[in-house]
């Protein structure tokens, strides 16, 4: 299952209730443009979950969205969250993240990928069934969690994220990204405790 993490097998990476996501980001829309994401680009929300960037992402490019989900469940969630903030989505599928090529309509000028990289078991495969999905020069938006121990990432006065263990360092995931075709373009600080890591697709793009 790469929809999603599996959450046997990582802990503390199922989906969190809308409280906390909006006491850590109050302003999604502000994250997405500092990911470098306007009005005029095509964007796939891979992995959505309850929509918490769906929608704003939905609001941001005009309803230039595609959105990926393995929950059924979640795609439900999602869908009501667009629809009360009075937007839309081009697509919706209910489908594992490798099989996204099958399902997507158009190709993209982004994926992005938020809170869900750490926990995919075949991270390099995932990149390279993105590259496919992606126009030349396209961008891979990756949002982590820093490394930084699980105990320090309070949200609400609670430790909140995925284990310690699972957190990655941007060279981690550039690790598994890179050799799929993409190059690392900028690291986006995303306070207080992520980060955006942006590829470009490159040059085995074209191949």
């Amino acid at each position: 299952m790469t929809g999603k993490p599996d959450t046997a097998s990582f802990p503390a990476t199922s989906m969190p209730d809308r409280a906390w996501w909006a006491a850590l980001w109050p302003d999604p829309e502000g994250v997405l443009r500092l990911l470098g994401i306007g009005r005029h680009m095509s964007v796939l929300d891979l992995c959505c979950g309850d929509g918490y960037f769906t929608a704003p992402l939905a609001r941001l490019t005009g309803g230039k969205v595609y959105a990926l989900d393995i929950d059924p469940a979640m795609i439900a969630r999602a869908k009501r969250e667009v629809a009360c903030q009075g937007a839309s989505v081009r697509q919706w599928i209910c489908a594992d993240a490798l099989d996204v090529v099958k399902h997507l309509c158009d190709s993209v000028d982004v994926v992005l990928m938020a809170n869900t990289f750490h926990g995919v078991p075949d991270q390099e495969r995932l990149a390279a069934e993105v590259l496919k999905v992606l126009r030349p020069g396209g961008v891979f938006a990756i949002v982590n969690w820093h490394p930084l121990p699980r105990e320090e990432t309070t949200v609400l006065g609670q430790p909140r994220g995925p284990a310690t263990d699972l957190r990655m360092p941007p060279e981690d995931v550039a690790a598994a990204v890179e050799p799929a075709g993409f190059a690392l373009a900028r690291i986006v600080e995303l306070p207080p405790y992520h980060y955006g890591a942006l590829f470009r697709a490159g040059a085995l793009h074209a191949a």
